[in-house]
């Protein structure tokens, strides 16, 4: 079928609408879920195992069980993934994944998430999503190509095996799907101890199926196109650059990450919506602005130095075991909560009445 449409509708159109659906079917659960990897590592390095803890948990364990069961089943193939069959950049995945860490703090929302919250009414999220896109694309093609590429040649990986996290640490692949189902048995129970909303925490797996379709989807298009497809599934950096100067520049080629970002957005207003969700908000204060300007401009950087955003490679890349996502997923933990710790800890200390605790966020 998938076949019949590209020989019909061509390989680009046929891309465009799986992107605009994905991108939809992400949106709406992600909106529903309240998926949020900042939010998840803030309340992990407080010590609280909070509903967002088992939001992250769910999510992303679906995604690595699922996305192991098609490669098990041989509907996926790997070899077209380019985090795990070309040079991967170690040196880009920690320090991007730890300038992207820090920049999502700042901004309160990591790409996926502004993107999302843009879609509510939140006005800070649109302005961080905009100045993020700008950011990347400066990384990508632009004035910062240069630094980016310096600082991912640092400290290079080649070949399959170091590419490959399992293989790297001696582990067959055979355990990468029962460890994902694990992994979703911790997060219910995370779910139940907090009393996670059955909705929620049902979004919560959805982002991760999600995930694992995705890559799904793309490896039969690469299979069915006529020209060159990338085996991928959802990230953020890379389609908001491009959507950026799809705008800037009409005339571009049309894809699936070109339908990706109006699908997300699409998705969530319509779940926001129907769950009344959709609320204008905007900056308290200059000092704000500034907070959030600066986090995004660092995520797009450091999510394009690593080739990926909390989403692209803390979940996507993670769920097919790429060494470069794994440890800029780590990356980003440890840099959120030290600058959690060192400006938000600090700050909410400051303002709290004597005697009162600082409030979680």
């Amino acid at each position: 079928m998938l076949d019949d449409l590209v020989a019909r509708f061509g390989d680009a159109h046929v891309s465009l609408v799986a992107g605009l659906i994905v991108g939809a079917a992400f949106g709406v659960v992600a909106q529903r879920s309240r998926f949020c990897l900042r939010a998840a590592t803030i309340d992990f390095w407080r010590g609280s195992l909070t509903g967002r803890v088992a939001v992250w948990v769910l999510a992303f364990s679906a995604a690595v069980a699922a996305t192991q069961a098609l490669i098990a089943s041989g509907a996926l193939d790997l070899s077209g993934v380019r985090t795990l069959n070309q040079r991967g950049s170690l040196s880009g995945a920690i320090i991007g994944g730890a300038m992207f860490g820090v920049g999502m703090v700042l901004t309160r929302g990591c790409a996926s998430r502004l993107l999302v919250l843009s879609a509510n009414g939140n006005l800070r999220a649109l302005l961080s999503g905009l100045v993020f896109a700008v950011a990347a694309q400066a990384t990508w093609r632009g004035a910062l190509a240069p630094l980016r590429d310096r600082l991912a040649d640092l400290w290079t990986l080649d070949g399959n095996l170091s590419l490959d996290a399992l293989s790297l640490i001696g582990l067959p692949h055979g355990l990468a799907a029962p460890l994902g189902l694990l992994f979703i048995g911790v997060g219910l129970v995370i779910a139940w101890r907090v009393k996670l909303p059955a909705g929620q925490a049902a979004a919560a797996l959805g982002v991760g199926l999600v995930v694992a379709a995705t890559w799904a989807l793309t490896s039969l298009l690469a299979a069915a196109s006529f020209d060159p497809q990338p085996v991928k599934s959802l990230s953020f950096t890379g389609p908001s650059a491009n959507m950026l100067m799809l705008v800037l520049q009409p005339g571009g080629r049309f894809d699936f990450d070109i339908g990706l970002v109006p699908g997300v957005f699409l998705g969530s207003f319509l779940a926001a919506a129907v769950g009344g969700d959709l609320k204008l908000e905007g900056f308290h204060d200059a000092g704000g602005m500034r907070r959030y300007i600066v986090g995004a401009v660092l995520m797009g950087f450091g999510g394009m130095l690593a080739a990926g955003c909390a989403i692209g490679a803390g979940v996507s890349g993670a769920a097919v075991f790429s060494t470069v996502s794994w440890a800029t997923l780590f990356a980003m933990w440890a840099a959120a909560g030290i600058t959690d710790a060192l400006i938000d800890r600090p700050a909410e200390a400051a303002a709290a009445p004597a005697g009162a605790a600082a409030p979680a966020q």
